[in-house]
């Protein structure tokens, strides 16, 4: 059993920049391969992001790519989210999950272990 808790959303102007985090308890965090989600109102949750166990191997979604950097501590338990030059369209519910392998990282039905979310909010 892996625990999450996400942190560091915000309200943010176009432009800006936030730096999620997502807190890991229970088993060995460095065993599970790791990946960020968002859910806007009205619309499916979406891949963001994706690491490997290590970190090593990084992933994004088309939509951040270039903007959005995904990171992990395993000494610390905690992966990571920079955002920078956030847009409007990046407003949503940001997850965090936990995933035993890295294959088909974009598809939620591969992440055993969910957050419960934070918002970012970026207005125009």
């Amino acid at each position: 059993q892996v625990q999450l808790a996400e942190s560091g959303g915000g309200l943010v102007q176009a432009g800006g920049s936030l730096r999620l985090s997502c807190a890991a308890s229970g088993r060995a965090f460095s065993n599970y391969a790791t990946g960020w989600f968002r859910q806007a109102p009205g619309k499916e949750r979406e891949f963001v992001a994706h690491a490997s166990r290590s970190g090593g191997v990084t992933f994004y979604a088309d939509s951040v790519k270039g903007r959005f950097t995904i990171s992990r501590d395993n000494a610390e338990n905690t992966v990571y989210l920079r955002m920078n030059s956030l847009k409007p369209e990046d407003t949503a519910v940001y997850v965090c999950a936990a995933s035993t392998s890295s294959l088909y990282y974009t598809d939620r039905r591969r992440y055993s272990y969910w957050g419960q979310g934070t918002q970012v909010t970026v207005s125009s």
